[in-house]
């Protein structure tokens, strides 16, 4: 590594680091302040509130790694060009290629960071934080599906609830289907609501009919109120709409393809949730090519002015990513092509702004 490389990457590594601790901190501070009041009324034990902010710390920084990335590239970039001291390192005969050399290994470095924190460190923190909100902030009002609920319990059983209510544990409009091997329905339950009673451990059904097939003849049976056991948990078919940041890639991974077997509605949330994370490395490599293409360039107004025009497009870039997840998730966009497409765009821009920059 020569000289040139070690000031560099010093120089980036410790500007992302400040940056951490600069911000990190205060956005704590900011937190504390708007839920302490909900902390001391509930009572919340000091060592959860403790655990709450560790935990607080490693979920928020994650998400605002890119942006300390390339923020931190723009302030000491910008530093370098208005002291001249890029120019000097050209004009030494150092092409700008192998300038950019520092700045992609300190990318890697925060990639690789980046993509186990992702991976494996976040979900714990992301589960951890998230009961803590709903057990002391938010009293167990968990954001649940709520609507066109379809499961398929095992190979033969297919379950189906229009809405469903996660605080009265209450849905309505519920089918349950049990087909044979040869796949001939065997029986039909419906109900015009089901209810989760947990005193008494049992599902109550209320305007309850079932068709049972035997042979050629079907049984008909009505009752207008049915206390029942089912083999199956009403929060396994309503996950919490965060349920795939508490896992990690492994356990992801194969929740997705339980809830692909069950044919879950919202399994591209899911799949965007997956593909998000191994996306992550292959954005610090695109923020830090619009970083030093951005800010390598010595202008009038200085710093400022590549703050301002770098914040601005990372913002865009945050934007797209949005919107093409919103297509995904709602709109039965491919998850794949939502993942690409943004970062394909930006690449594109990056190289652009790379090429003028080199001039």
């Amino acid at each position: 590594m020569s000289i040139l490389d070690k000031y560099i990457l010093k120089r980036y590594l410790l500007t992302f680091s400040v940056m951490i601790l600069l911000f990190v901190p205060i956005g704590v501070m900011l937190d504390l302040a708007e839920k302490i009041g909900k902390i001391v009324a509930n009572e919340a034990p000091l060592l959860e509130v403790l655990e709450y902010y560790m935990n607080f710390i490693i979920y928020i920084g994650s998400l605002l790694f890119p942006i300390f990335l390339f923020l931190s590239i723009i302030f000491f970039t910008s530093k370098l060009a208005s002291n001249t001291e890029i120019v000097a390192i050209l004009s030494s005969g150092v092409s700008f290629g192998r300038f950019l050399r520092p700045y992609f290994m300190g990318a890697t470095i925060i990639a690789t960071l980046m993509f186990f924190m992702a991976m494996f460190i976040v979900p714990k923190a992301s589960l951890d934080y998230h009961e803590f909100i709903f057990k002391y902030l938010k009293k167990g009002k968990k954001f649940q599906e709520t609507s066109n609920i379809y499961n398929q319990l095992n190979e033969n059983e297919f379950l189906y609830i229009s809405t469903f209510d996660p605080n009265r544990q209450l849905g309505s409009n519920f089918v349950l289907e049990h087909f044979n091997d040869d796949d001939k329905l065997a029986y039909k339950l419906t109900a015009s609501s089901i209810r989760w009673i947990p005193k008494d451990t049992i599902y109550r059904l209320t305007g309850f009919t079932s068709r049972t097939m035997k042979g050629n003849v079907e049984v008909l049976e009505k009752k207008s109120r049915l206390d029942t056991i089912f083999n199956f948990k009403i929060e396994d078919l309503t996950p919490v709409s965060y349920v795939a940041e508490t896992k990690n890639i492994f356990e992801l991974n194969k929740f997705i393809e339980d809830q692909r077997k069950k044919g879950a509605s919202n399994i591209n949330t899911y799949v965007m949730a997956k593909y998000k994370r191994w996306a992550l490395p292959v954005s610090a490599f695109i923020l830090t090519l619009i970083a030093v293409s951005v800010s390598s360039i010595k202008r009038r107004g200085g710093m400022g002015v590549n703050l301002a025009f770098g914040i601005v497009i990372a913002f865009v870039y945050i934007f797209f990513d949005r919107v093409f997840a919103i297509l995904a998730e709602q709109a039965g966009f491919s998850p794949l092509m939502a993942i690409i497409i943004p970062n394909a765009i930006f690449a594109t821009i990056g190289l652009y702004l790379l090429k003028n920059a080199k001039r």
